[in-house]
């Protein structure tokens, strides 16, 4: 596949849409201005990833204000242009989607959608709306950033029209952002896990709920940040009461971000785009045809694929972990290696990492970078053998970076390791003999406790709180449903 065949998109905002995605839902799986068979656009921006597809619209229309035009009329126009137009393709989308028929990335129907499309798949249809920011800005001044107002509620249950506020049907929701909160969802939850998880939560409360309604996009994601239920180890949207209806008021994005919490999460997550690095860096060989091995990256399994799928607040702990284990390699000379095993987010994975140093006579031999990578499959074995639990072993190997600062690459394995009969188990105990991965008395283990958010060192030091003052992370909670539980 070449870079070339995909589309950036049409308009500036599409361009910004797809810049988005591409920086979210990363390279492989982003395709901007994708065709039906019939030579028309399916959408503006189609992302697929397993069993996920998202289905962006954008559209920009100028908001018509007159001081001679009713604002309800004024209103009514660009609703039904901005929104209402794109819910309806937005739909029809998704039933062709449904249909298993075939998609292409040029109008002339020559290059087909790289991507398994699974008609089955949870389909999530996001309309973005631009134009009425200023508009709805200056029609409240409660209204911080100029958000459209939304509404989930039965067809027949709607309020009476009002100038930027729209009701949606809860019975076959459709993702409604604007100019203001695209950017901040896409940038708060920058990897699909994490954005697959907020629409799937936020699909599950529409349809609890008779009525969930909030005055911004970015306020209901504020509250499904705050809102942690640990017993599930899950972001919910309102809560399990016996309630009919939830209402998330303004101002809780405001409160949220500018809180220590949040802001010392940010300087936490800093590390965690190394990960980024690491995926788009193999994804942008792929499509300049120049990545190595016979991994297939769109289809089928692949470390990669398994790298995509980890959460932001993961990421920052393997990264940190890589970080480490790269500063402490040791200074020894000669042939040296160091391995370490480190956790997914999913109990069943393990990721293996592993530096090699070895002497310049060795590393210019034709089949350096072959010797490399069969000790990287070696200590993939290894592990699985010595941690029977998981199901898959992803390594990821490299010269020890401490010593190859100027020239480097990487290699990546996907070892299944479910079902592991005993002799593939055999296979490599034997292998390993000669070199004692995870079997050495210098072997360690760690204990580490990752949260999706960093409170701030500092405030968590002083005399002790009681239980029912706020906590001092800034979050606004009592402290014993914070810190303190």
């Amino acid at each position: 596949m070449e870079a070339g065949h995909k589309s950036a998109g049409v308009t500036e905002t599409e361009r910004m849409l797809a810049d988005f995605c591409e920086r979210s839902f990363l390279k492989l799986w982003t395709y901007p201005n994708p065709y039906k068979d019939d030579g028309k656009e399916l959408c503006d921006v189609l992302a697929a990833f397993g069993d996920h597809i998202f289905v962006f619209f954008d559209r920009e229309k100028a908001y018509g204000e007159n001081p001679d035009t009713d604002p309800l009329i004024a209103w009514d126009r660009w609703k039904r242009r901005a929104i209402d137009r794109q819910i309806i393709t937005a739909h029809g989308a998704e039933r062709y989607l449904r249909s298993g028929r075939p998609i292409y990335l040029d109008a002339k129907l020559t290059v087909p959608f790289p991507l398994s499309v699974d008609p089955a798949a949870t389909v999530h249809k996001i309309v973005v709306a631009h134009g009425a920011k200023n508009a709805c800005a200056r029609s409240s001044e409660q209204n911080i950033y100029g958000s459209l107002a939304i509404t989930y509620c039965d067809p027949d249950k709607g309020h009476a029209p009002r100038p930027f506020h729209v009701d949606l049907d809860r019975q076959d929701p459709v993702h409604l952002f604007d100019s203001h909160n695209l950017p901040i969802i896409l940038g708060e939850l920058d990897t699909i896990s994490d954005f697959s998880r907020y629409l799937d939560e936020k699909v599950r409360a529409i349809r609890r709920f008779d009525v969930l309604a909030y005055c911004g996009e970015e306020d209901l994601l504020g509250h499904y940040l705050f809102n942690f239920d640990q017993a599930t180890n899950v972001h919910r949207i309102g809560s399990d009461e016996p309630v009919t209806g939830v209402m998330i008021g303004e101002g809780e994005w405001h409160g949220f971000v500018n809180s220590a919490l949040y802001q010392n999460t940010k300087r936490e997550d800093e590390v965690s785009y190394f990960w980024d690095e690491l995926i788009q860096r193999t994804c942008q060989n792929l499509l300049d045809g120049t990545l190595g091995g016979n991994a297939d990256l769109l289809r089928g399994q692949s470390a990669i694929v398994e790298m995509v799928k980890e959460p932001r607040f993961v990421r920052r702990a393997l990264s940190s972990k890589i970080r480490e284990n790269v500063i402490n390699f040791p200074n020894t000379g000669g042939l040296t290696r160091h391995v370490s095993l480190m956790p997914s987010f999913y109990p069943e994975v393990g990721y293996v990492f592993f530096q090699l140093r070895a002497p310049e006579a060795i590393r210019v031999q034709p089949d350096y970078l072959d010797k490399r990578r069969t000790l990287l499959e070696i200590a993939c074995g290894a592990a699985r053998n010595k941690f029977p639990h998981l199901h898959k072993v992803i390594g990821i190997g490299m010269d020890a970076p401490k010593f190859a600062w100027n020239t480097n690459s990487e290699d990546f394995i996907l070892m299944p390791g479910e079902p592991w009969p005993d002799d593939v188990r055999d296979h490599y105990q034997a292998l390993n003999e000669d070199w004692c991965f995870f079997d050495t008395p210098q072997l360690q283990k760690y204990e580490q406790t990752v949260t999706q958010f960093v409170p701030p060192k500092a405030a968590l030091v002083g005399e002790k709180l009681g239980r029912n003052e706020q906590c001092p992370c800034g979050s606004g909670k009592k402290h014993k449903k914070c810190h303190g539980a």
